[in-house]
């Protein structure tokens, strides 16, 4: 069991890695939007996000339901981060 552990941390200490290089993306698209006037949040983006995600998880065997909430959460962190971006850091 502890060996087990141990593979599941490092796994996560990647996630970690992977979810850190997606901020560093979000915060380049925010960059972009500002320069070419386009908002954070763009729907049709969104719904092809979650479709991706969403088909990714059927191919590899996982619960689409539960890949689309926790990628819906990741959307939503990434159109606030992009906001505070276009908004100058501002609430």
């Amino acid at each position: 069991m502890a060996t087990l552990r141990a593979h599941i941390d490092a796994l996560d200490k990647k996630l970690i890695g992977l979810l850190a290089e997606r901020h560093a993306l979000i915060d380049r698209a925010a960059q972009i939007k500002s320069n070419i006037g386009w908002p954070a949040r763009i729907d049709t983006r969104v719904e092809q996000v979650v479709a991706n995600a969403r088909r990714h998880a059927a191919t590899a065997g996982l619960d689409a339901d539960l890949i689309e909430d926790i990628w819906r959460q990741l959307i939503e962190a990434a159109i606030a981060q992009e906001d505070r971006h276009l908004n100058g850091d501002r609430e």
